[in-house]
């Protein structure tokens, strides 16, 4: 599977053999695509050159694994873009990829999945917020799939450009302004979550990780079965720690990388207010999110729900597109790498 997101574009192989997503290999390639395209979301030829150049090698390294064609997905940094037309046929043509774009709301159902079952139904009725670069997925449901899921505008790097994009400390009229915004935009999702009273209330994506990290959560080295949790008392003290702060400086905070410091405050008061209008003091952190979702829901689906989801494949999308009539160039098998349950 190959995730083409707004800082990074991740390989990740995995033995399915047994219906469960082992990963055996990973790779990634910090691209920051979300600071390399324009201010109108256009990524232009050297964005599209280095997106294709990682998915190309991406491609290359999964075929050595003996890996098939990957589950190749991006979010919403190639989603809004006004070229994505031109970039996925550059993908197609170059990288021999298909690299599908995913609804946003298909996102936040997939990650509703992923999450699902890493909690298992002891978790109840299960609520999920998942902070990306572009955008926030909010989720809800009691069963296998979620009842309610919508993605908004509320992306850490996506509001950081918006309202605090000078890296240095900023003002309270910035943070006021953002403030304002992602409460406007929070508010219906937000009272759907109040009103269903969740059992748990999960929080997924890299942001949550750092944030849950810098408020006290164990480190990565515990591994993924460790439980973490964010308090919401203790991320509104974080907030006034990073507000405080130049970007350089936040790189010094504990879980704070120094690719996610310039967006560690946008995505901390995205969490915070999401958290409390929706009523919620606690969040448990979650290591599966949506790469692991589209795998569950590929191996229990099947290839033709893969070939049925997403803006990429659907008849009509691939002629405005422009990707009708591209022939994908297949990477051979390395006969000496291992072979892998699909």
């Amino acid at each position: 599977m190959v995730d083409a997101g707004s800082n990074t574009v991740r390989l990740v192989v995995t033995d399915a053999a047994d219906g469960v997503p082992l990963p055996v290999h990973t790779a990634k390639w910090k691209l920051r695509l979300s600071e390399q395209v324009g201010p109108d979301g256009h990524f232009g030829e050297r964005a599209t050159e280095e997106l294709v150049n990682a998915l190309r090698r991406a491609a290359e390294i999964a075929a050595r694994w003996g890996a098939p064609e990957p589950l190749a997905f991006a979010t919403a940094v190639v989603r809004n873009a006004p070229d994505r037309a031109a970039v996925l046929r550059a993908v197609a043509e170059k990288a021999g990829v298909r690299l599908r774009v995913l609804p946003g709301e298909v996102e936040a159902e997939l990650t509703f999945l992923g999450v699902r079952r890493w909690m298992g139904w002891r978790a109840g009725p299960l609520a999920v917020f998942d902070i990306g670069g572009g955008s926030l997925e909010v989720a809800f449901g009691r069963g296998r799939m979620p009842e309610f899921a919508v993605s908004l505008p509320l992306g850490a790097n996506r509001l950081t450009n918006e309202f605090l994009g000078d890296g240095e400390v900023p003002s309270e009229k910035e943070l006021l302004a953002l403030r304002r915004t992602v409460r406007h935009q929070l508010r219906d999702a937000s009272a759907r979550i109040r009103w269903e009273h969740p059992h748990t209330v999960v929080a997924t994506s890299r942001t949550f990780q750092q944030l849950a990290r810098l408020c006290g959560a164990a480190p990565g080295r515990d591994g993924p079965f460790a439980e973490r949790t964010l308090d919401r008392g203790e991320l509104r003290r974080a907030i006034a720690r990073l507000a405080a702060l130049p970007v350089a400086e936040r790189a010094g905070l504990p879980g704070i990388s120094a690719p996610r410091a310039r967006q560690s405050l946008a995505g901390a008061i995205v969490g915070h207010t999401a958290m409390k209008l929706s009523g919620v003091k606690t969040v448990l952190i979650c290591p599966w999110a949506l790469r692991e979702g589209i795998l569950l829901r590929y191996l229990e689906d099947g290839a033709d729900w893969w070939a049925d989801v997403g803006l990429g494949p659907d008849p009509e999308q691939r002629r405005l597109d422009g990707l009708d009539g591209v022939v994908l160039r297949r990477l051979p098998p390395d006969p000496a790498a291992p072979v892998l349950g699909h």
